[in-house]
């Protein structure tokens, strides 16, 4: 049985967060932790939890041995030091960081102190992410070329960000705006399917854009271009202003290609028989939530994909800010 303990309870996924722990039986929430008070009570109301007066007691709490920080981006880095330093696990919500600095002060820490971490990119649990991957590794599509993919929604029509969510909205809590938001789940999975056979990442840059202006000057949308070691380009897409249709994932390499349009896989591949570029069903089986491996791993119960590793999102927060640094 785990024991854990919210630190912040800002994000927008916490309600998420809440109904997945209300349904396992192997973790007990201790305590809530929250500068809106507010926020906290309502959150350990729904816990059947207590409310802590200080994100200190529940660093100081020996019983607590894992916290979920789900506190506003800007407050990362002080929540994840201090649990570090006191040797406590850590799911710390997407994104980590909203600096290059905090996000390498934020692994550092968590490196040192050798304690379990995991984030919220949940992409990489779904099927057709795995077959992706799976594909590319095993070099089915040659060398890739490019490799498209978009993370998209309708919140600014839906004024989504209006109220209680509205610091998600805010450049100084948040790091920045749409494609910050989003575009950290599109960055996530190229880093994760093409590092390993593209390189390193030589270069990075974005431009964003704003059509609505319904939370001031904070971008609604955005396209960053990655350049790899081996050539290969990487374009994330994410805006909180599309309006309906979706088209995630383009793959292309000298051999093969991918494309994935809605739940529907496209695959071409000249070593794969079968693969004609026609819809392909022979995908792998959907993984736990994000959220979900992490008390697996906690439990030491038996894992299919493993957990995003600190080095890995703060990574992917550091190449964030150069793509909002080449933007201004």
């Amino acid at each position: 049985m785990q024991t854990t303990a919210f630190l912040g309870t800002a994000h927008i996924h916490t309600p998420g967060f809440i109904a997945m722990l209300g349904k396992r039986n192997d973790v007990r929430v201790k305590a809530v932790y929250d500068h809106d008070t507010v926020r906290a009570q309502k959150n350990a109301e729904k816990l059947n939890s207590q409310t802590a007066d200080s994100a200190q007691q529940i660093i100081d709490d020996p019983e607590i041995t894992s916290v979920i920080i789900a506190s506003e981006t800007a407050r990362h880095l002080d929540l994840v030091e201090a649990a570090a330093a006191a040797g406590k696990h850590i799911f710390a919500e997407k994104p980590l960081a909203i600096n290059a600095d905090a996000a390498r002060q934020m692994a550092d820490a968590i490196q040192k102190s050798g304690v379990v971490f995991q984030t919220g990119f949940m992409l990489r649990s779904t099927p057709h992410m795995q077959f992706i991957k799976n594909e590319i590794d095993k070099g089915n599509l040659g060398k890739i070329t490019r490799m498209r993919v978009a993370n998209c929604h309708n919140g600014v029509q839906r004024g989504l960000f209006d109220d209680e969510w509205k610091w998600i909205a805010d450049n100084q809590q948040a790091g920045g705006g749409g494609f910050a938001d989003l575009g950290a789940h599109s960055l996530d999975i190229l880093l994760w399917t093409l590092l390993p056979s593209c390189g390193k990442v030589k270069n990075a840059v974005a431009s964003l854009g704003s059509g609505f202006h319904r939370y001031g000057d904070i971008d609604e949308y955005g396209v960053g271009i990655l350049s790899f070691e081996n050539g290969a380009i990487g374009e994330l897409a994410a805006s909180w202003t599309d309006a309906k249709l979706r088209a995630p994932v383009e793959v292309h390499g000298t051999e093969g290609e991918i494309l994935v349009q809605g739940t529907d896989v496209y695959y071409y591949s000249e070593k794969v028989e079968g693969a004609d570029g026609e819809i392909w069903t022979d995908l792998p089986a959907q993984q736990p939530h994000a959220f979900e491996l992490f008390w697996d791993k906690l439990e030491g119960k038996p894992m299919n994909i493993d957990l995003v590793s600190v080095e890995e999102a703060a990574t992917g927060s550091i190449l964030m800010d150069q793509m909002y640094k080449s933007a201004r």
